[in-house]
């Protein structure tokens, strides 16, 4: 076995890894990461940065600021997470992986701390990425938060700017079950100071910012007030948005290649937090903004957002897997032209499925399955469950073999999606 795959396999053997097991590998403070960064003498603390928290569209929008800040001529790193393929996607500097060198000989130091401090998986990882970034001498970092915000690991900088995407429910069961006791953990990215941009307006959330910014004299900017659409198109590849600044009656035409209706509010967000942005002396131009934009997947390298692998059948992948963000996948459906649709599915045991399957046409060819993973949840149960919310299909042992069914069952002219986790999307890549 090679030096990178034996690094992985003690990683995933010796920390608990929330995506695996689930809440037991959570941790309710910040303790464990201070311990690692003080130990690396907070190597956080000499690059700059962007925070991105939010229930959905924050990994979109934490590629679209690095898109823009790379066309922008700035050495950019990357902080996401969960990966699709490979463990190094997470860090990137423009666009470009971590080495494995660098993950192993970073293992390598930390070993005798691990044992000491056993933090989780995800601790380590943002070790790991401020370490690399400060390394490589990043201009800026865009760092998405895990999950939350208030105890996430990554809550350790002092960013330019905080960015909130939406709020919906998700992991209730460590953020709780309210809409704003859930926007109360991601208010917790919110500093003294530092400007904040909410990307969504919601009613039950908005006092919870607008407090929390204020108690910290935090410029808070609701990025769908300043802008309205103004009408979109959906092209197989791009979705075209016409906005309209209504603080400046500027007309903003955007041309982005990701092509999810969902992403109109992403790219308000976006949109907001570059004009504070440039104000704050970053010096990036309306073309650098439109280009990158235009260029997202390219630059950054992202995957598995309305993901379009296949003509013929139209075969579409996307990581929506929560009420919120099945919502959308489900609107995107109705932008789309096919004969019968085949939808590949699976989800893990902590969410809400009974609340999700509501959401799924009657009409379609369903292949329930489950993820090589401990958190997956089982191919028939949810195939069970599914039957009694009106939606007809087969459990599969593996999604693999739930994918070659549906390409055996679909027509030239029909729809094959497949969504209901990363872990889904993951292993049909």
């Amino acid at each position: 076995m090679d030096a990178y795959k034996a690094t992985l396999e003690y990683l995933y053997a010796r920390l608990p890894m929330f995506t695996k097991v689930g809440a037991s590998a959570y941790k309710t403070d910040l303790h464990n990461t201070v311990s690692l960064l003080e130990l690396l003498n907070n190597p956080q603390h000499t690059f700059k940065t962007i925070h991105v928290a939010g229930t959905n569209g924050k990994g979109s929008c934490s590629h679209m600021l690095a898109a823009i800040f790379q066309q922008a001529g700035y050495k950019t790193g990357l902080y996401t997470s969960p990966h699709l393929l490979d463990f190094r996607e997470r860090i990137r500097i423009n666009g470009q992986v971590v080495s494995e060198d660098f993950v192993i000989s970073f293992t390598d130091q930390m070993r005798p701390h691990i044992e000491t401090i056993q933090p989780s998986f995800f601790e380590l990882t943002v070790a790991m990425a401020f370490r690399y970034f400060q390394q490589e001498a990043v201009d800026i970092a865009i760092i998405e938060t895990g999950l939350g915000g208030r105890l996430d690991s990554t809550n350790v900088i002092t960013p330019e700017l905080s960015l909130i995407t939406n709020i919906s429910y998700d992991h209730k069961n460590i953020l709780g079950d309210t809409l704003p006791q859930i926007a109360g953990e991601k208010a917790g990215i919110i500093k003294a100071g530092v400007p904040v941009v909410i990307s969504e307006t919601q009613s039950e959330t908005q006092d919870v910012f607008i407090n929390t910014a204020a108690a910290l004299q935090a410029p808070i900017h609701f990025a769908d007030q300043e802008w309205m659409a103004d009408g979109s198109n959906i092209t197989q590849t791009h979705l075209e948005l016409t906005l309209l600044n209504t603080r400046q009656q500027q007309m903003q035409h955007i041309r982005l290649d990701l092509n999810g209706q969902y992403q109109e509010k992403n790219v308000m967000g976006v949109l907001s937090s570059v004009k504070i942005l440039q104000q704050k002396g970053w010096h990036i131009t309306a073309e650098h903004i439109t280009t990158a934009l235009a260029h997202v997947k390219k630059l950054t390298g992202l995957r598995g957002r309305w993901d379009i692998i296949q003509q013929h059948p139209l075969t579409v992948m996307d990581v929506g897997h929560n009420e919120a963000g099945i919502r959308e996948v489900m609107e995107q459906l109705h932008h789309v032209n096919y004969q019968q649709l085949h939808i590949v599915v699976g989800f893990v045991k902590d969410k809400e499925v009974e609340k999700v399957l509501p959401l799924f046409p009657t009409t379609a060819h369903y292949y329930f399955c489950k993820a090589q993973i401990p958190r997956a949840m089982d191919e028939v149960a949810l195939a069970e469950m599914a039957t009694a919310s009106g939606l007809q299909g087969r459990p599969y042992a593996s999604v693999q073999a739930a994918f070659q069914a549906a390409k055996q069952h679909a027509q030239p002219d029909d729809m094959i999606l497949i969504c209901g986790s990363f872990f889904i999307v993951a292993e049909v890549m």
